[in-house]
């Protein structure tokens, strides 16, 4: 039964402890997989279909040639193929690497199938895959995802996403690799893990970004994900390098060439690498995808088309001993604030694609207009940390961890709480949002990024609804709130009270968001795993959401 959503009270307690006991409980183990042998250590994958095709992909490790063939059918075994694709090559490549792709065309709207390669006589496994609807759809089912960290753990939440019954689509909102080296961004426990990069150093060249898509490829709980259903895959940042931008990345530094030669060969990789349709500048822009008479689905590029660098807080004009009770110190924020976080001419999408997002959105008669973006989109102010936590984890923080005290210090101001996401780019988020209202349509977003799960209203500047978000956890990458230890205290529950939009957050678990479409009601549940650091987990639920339409538009219930 739906519960209207009311405001929590405590901060501290119950709620916090719960978080901590659902992601240290561990669960019953399975058996490690065992690497693939033969030529298909890969496995295989298919993704971006339409209404009568869909990628197809794998990689063949041999060192000759031969023939192989694509093999498209309506039953696991083959004996109603309905698409064929045949070809000889006198070698694969001299690695003893090759990977394959295919559009497998002629096939029928809102229809699910079957499909491998055979390569001399040795056939792949088996995977899923299917076109999107055509017509009438009374249910389709979608996975979202995002931000999959080799090294920081086990692929758990992929393989509980294999395991969702009846999935139509998975979305993957970026973050597909991390392009660290080996002692990099959440490495610690990699050697224990197994679980080490390669190659060992940061990616730099195509070879380097190749190599890291085929180490990504050999795992077992990605195959698994993969071959359970078609994906549509959004880049964000670590594809090509951290918090990147049109012209340059946080993680792109003098001596390592010029960065369109890395954009180039990053992203010639990507598309080697997965089942996508390649663009003719291989970076792409918005992609909208006719779910049926049930939903358009606009899938955004947020990097490297259009994008501002994103701001840090090297210009914070307060230092973090001054008195946040001075006036003159709070109007230097302000102003701050609205000079440069809030400059007028800041892009993250450009006017090109939000004209195309409002075109696509205005065409749509359907019950549900879909953005699937990367950074979280709706306004969230970081809370007056100082105020909110006890004297102890003050102390603590302090002495141990100069980064995370300078980020308490800011929070007394009411700043933004992530720079690189949409609060960042306030004034082009106002532009979206009126070109949204503009349609008569109220939107549903899907974020990934932040390693967090939200759920949040989008509100204009004039209070406006302008819809719900939904972003969704990491499959391994850490929180940022997990480097500060803090038993019993509730970062998410204090991060709600101070923000009206946000409806729901948690800063601790892992795992995936399941969405499911009818034309009367979205349902949301966010899917946690209750651990990455061993091969055994249980599976859970953070919440449950309904989002339906009432008088004043959309409305959202737990459910």
């Amino acid at each position: 039964m739906a519960m209207k959503i009311t405001r929590r009270g405590a901060l501290f307690g119950a709620s916090g402890l719960a978080f901590a006991a659902a992601a240290c409980s561990s669960g019953p183990r399975r058996p490690e997989p065992e690497p693939q042998t033969g030529p298909f250590r890969h496995g295989v994958a298919s993704g971006e279909p339409d209404q009568t095709s869909v990628v197809l992909w794998t990689a063949i490790t041999d060192d000759s040639g031969g023939e192989y063939v694509f093999q498209v059918a309506e039953d696991e075994a083959f004996e109603r193929i309905v698409f064929e694709e045949r070809e000889t090559r006198n070698y694969v490549t001299t690695n003893a690497i090759s990977t394959f792709k295919t559009i497998a065309t002629g096939l029928q709207p809102g229809t699910r199938y079957f499909y491998r390669m055979v390569f001399n006589g040795i056939a792949s496994p088996v995977g899923r895959t299917g076109t999107l609807p055509a017509g009438p759809v009374e249910r389709f089912n979608m996975a979202v995802c995002s931000c999959s960290n080799y090294p920081a753990g086990y692929f758990n939440a992929y393989r509980e996403l294999a395991n969702t019954p009846d999935l139509d689509l998975v979305l993957h909102l970026g973050d597909y690799i991390y392009e660290y080296p080996a002692d990099g961004y959440a490495s610690e426990d990699a050697e224990r893990l197994g679980r080490v990069v390669d190659p060992v150093t940061e990616l730099l060249t195509y070879g380097d970004y190749a190599r890291r898509h085929a180490l990504y490829k050999t795992d077992q709980d990605l195959q698994a994900a993969h071959a359970a259903a078609p994906w549509f895959i959004a880049r964000d940042d670590h594809e090509v390098a951290n918090d990147a931008w049109a012209t340059g990345a946080e993680n792109h530094n003098e001596g390592e060439g010029e960065w369109s030669d890395r954009v180039s060969d990053a992203l010639r990789a990507f598309h080697d690498w997965n089942p996508t349709r390649e663009p003719d500048d291989l970076i792409g822009g918005l992609r909208v995808v006719e779910i049926g008479d049930l939903a358009t689905l606009a899938l955004t590029e947020s990097r490297l088309l259009a994008r501002d660098e994103p701001l840090d807080f090297s210009t914070f004009p307060v230092d973090g001993d001054a008195d946040p009770d001075d006036p003159a110190n709070r109007e230097a924020v302000a102003e701050w604030l609205r000079t440069e976080v809030g400059a007028e001419d800041r892009q993250l999408l450009g006017a090109d694609q939000i004209a195309e997002i409002a075109s696509a959105f205005a065409a749509s008669d359907k019950p549900w207009q879909l953005l699937g973006g990367q950074v979280v989109m709706g306004k969230v102010i970081a809370p007056d940390m100082i105020e909110a936590l006890p004297g102890w984890l003050k102390f603590i923080v302090e002495r141990r961890d100069a980064l995370a005290w300078g980020y308490l210090q800011r929070s007394q101001y009411e700043i933004p709480y992530n720079l690189d996401a949409w609060d960042g780019y306030n004034a082009e988020r106002e532009r979206l949002y009126a070109a949204v209202r503009a349609t008569g349509q109220q939107m549903i977003t899907f974020a990934g990024d932040s390693h967090n799960f939200w759920a949040n209203q989008l509100i204009d500047d004039d209070g406006r609804r302008v819809g719900f978000e939904f972003g969704t956890t990491s499959i391994s990458s850490p929180s940022p709130f997990e480097r500060i230890p803090a038993p019993g205290i509730s970062f998410s529950r204090i991060l709600e009270e101070a923000n009206e939009g946000v409806i729901r957050h948690n800063d601790r678990d892992k795992g995936f968001t399941r969405i499911t479409l009818t034309p009367d009601a979205m349902d949301v549940d966010f899917v946690t795993v209750s651990t990455i650091k061993q091969r055994g987990y249980t599976a859970g639920s953070d919440s449950r959401w309904r989002v339906t339409r009432g008088e004043n538009g959309l409305e959202i219930d737990t459910a």
